[in-house]
């Protein structure tokens, strides 16, 4: 039987990139990097041989989407951001086991999942920049899953839940990440360069801020119930919809765990960044 023994809500922001590629931004970053060390320290004492990353910059339309391909290679330029995140180099080996056996639990529950083995569908850097410095030797598989941005935070739940199970069915001990900000709400572009390293709004922050602490006295309850309002107003990356996965994953409302906040609660171009782990429940018989 398999097991979620890690899982954690973690920063991807492209300015990590530029934290060790460029001298003008050097070390601005290092905060999120060393959460992503400690994070892939903690995964590899817990012997993780595949990370699932719930990935915000993977946007999709429709259904939820799975890369199953079995290898994972190449160099990657942000479309969105090319002067901060460029020529960045990847390998690793893909899962498309645990992809199939999530594509058929959440099929049975009508969730339209497709697990996708074609050419030319590369990872996006909400996967990237985390394995970057988690599993820089590539030694566990990579399980990239999108974000569908018109999905319901129930769906959300739903599939999370899915992939509980799916995991459980399993041989795998597994990591999974939600990989996204908190409040995501940009500068406009007159102000964006000299934002960097800034929040958008002081309404933003102290959201932010609230539900960090929530998470961090384990009021999992209020959180969930403040989440449609809280991915609204604060402009929610994908709708937060890593998020939803990631607490349906976890137990949602039944989890009884904390959130164990690593570094510090950062500003990027506008936005609210945190790495956070949450330690899995015990592992109980897949429904």
């Amino acid at each position: 039987m398999g097991e979620t023994v890690l899982a954690a809500k973690v920063t991807h922001v492209p300015s990590t990139w530029l934290s060790e590629h460029s001298e003008k931004f050097k070390g601005i970053r290092q905060n999120a990097i060393d959460g992503f060390v400690e994070i892939g320290r903690r995964a590899r004492e817990r012997k993780v041989d595949t990370y699932i990353i719930f990935d915000t910059h993977w946007i999709v339309n429709q259904g939820f989407h799975l890369n199953a391909s079995p290898e994972l290679e190449g160099r990657f330029t942000s479309h969105e951001l090319p002067h901060f995140l460029n020529g960045m180099e990847y390998r690793y080996k893909g899962d498309p086991g645990l992809a199939e056996k999530i594509a058929d639990l959440g099929n049975a529950c009508n969730l339209q999942v497709m697990a996708h083995q074609v050419p030319g569908l590369g990872i996006e850097y909400g996967t990237l920049i985390p394995m970057h410095y988690m599993n820089s030797d590539g030694s566990a598989r990579v399980l990239s899953i999108a974000g569908n941005q018109f999905a319901s935070i129930e769906e959300g739940r739903q599939f999370g839940e899915t992939v509980a199970n799916a995991i459980q069915e399993s041989d795998r001990r597994v990591a999974v990440l939600a990989s996204g900000s908190l409040s995501h709400q940009f500068w406009p572009n007159h102000l964006s360069a000299a934002g960097i390293n800034k929040i958008n709004t002081e309404f933003n922050r102290q959201v932010d801020l609230r539900v960090l602490e929530l998470w961090k006295t384990g009021r999992i309850k209020e959180f969930l119930a403040m989440l449609p309002d809280y991915r609204e107003r604060c402009f929610g990356e994908v709708g937060m919809i890593d998020t939803a996965h990631l607490f349906g994953v976890l137990g949602w409302e039944a989890y009884k765990g904390s959130g164990e906040i690593l570094g510090d609660y950062f500003a990027s171009s506008g936005t609210g960044q945190v790495n956070v782990v949450f330690e899995p429940p015990a592992t109980s018989t897949p429904k």
